[in-house]
């Protein structure tokens, strides 16, 4: 597949400007809200073309991807972080524990289990998120808020496994800010998780369609797809 790098540095020019205008409107230091280029299903030469336009951190979606793509890009972009922020399977953790910078989405304490299991094999601490459903989906990964401390608790207790913030995905808005409840919903979890004592730096919340809400409300990671790489390829059959 054929990449328009000067196309894909354009648009993430546009979109680093967007996300500081919105960081500058909200009161907060644009240097707080890191972009997540999320390039599902694109190919590596669209990452190092990001890259390249000044992206340090890409997620993927599924394991066996983000494996493929981050070898194939590999000292082309030595300093870069990669993200894992699709529904992770437990038995995909071997495949992202210790790939990933960040895991996005651990819903649950069997998954994280399973993760501290392989980063203790790995001889590494893998930093993860705690999913919340704000929106209450069945179909959507995550604890509802008031199981998010029990949860939190319980990785506290796991070696190889830290909890360094929250995410959640809201109902599909129709409008940028229907998302705005389900962000501050989330806010408001991290905000009680912090006041007994937890350390969580981070809230992932935010997409190409709603992300100016998210930073408002208090995102510092965004994950931005269509925006920077364009529409995203049909998967192979």
């Amino acid at each position: 597949m054929t990449v328009d790098a000067a196309a894909v540095a354009a648009r993430w020019a546009v979109v680093r400007a967007e996300v500081d205008a919105a960081a500058r409107a909200a009161g907060r230091d644009p240097a707080e809200v890191t972009i997540v280029a999320v390039s599902k299903l694109h190919p590596a030469a669209a990452v190092i073309a990001a890259v390249a336009a000044g992206a340090g951190d890409v997620g993927e979606n599924y394991a066996q991807e983000l494996v493929a793509k981050q070898d194939e890009v590999g000292g082309a972009a030595p300093g870069l972080r990669w993200h894992f922020i699709g529904r992770l399977q437990r038995n995909k953790a071997r495949m992202v524990v210790g790939r990933a910078a960040l895991i996005h989405a651990v819903d649950g304490l069997e998954l994280a289990a399973e993760i501290d299991k392989r980063a203790r094999t790995a001889g590494v601490v893998q930093d993860v998120l705690v999913a919340v459903n704000t929106g209450g989906e069945a179909q959507k990964t995550g604890v509802e808020p008031g199981e998010a401390p029990a949860l939190l608790a319980a990785i506290g207790g796991l070696a190889h496994v830290r909890c360094v913030g929250l995410m959640t995905m809201p109902p599909w808005p129709e409008h940028a800010e229907d998302s705005r409840p389900y962000f501050q919903a989330l806010r408001r979890v991290r905000d009680e998780l912090v006041a007994g004592g937890a350390a969580l730096p981070h809230l992932s919340m935010g997409t190409t369609g709603d992300f100016a809400v998210a930073i408002a409300e208090g995102a510092t990671l965004v994950r931005v797809g269509t925006a920077i790489f364009g529409a995203r390829p049909a998967p192979a059959p």
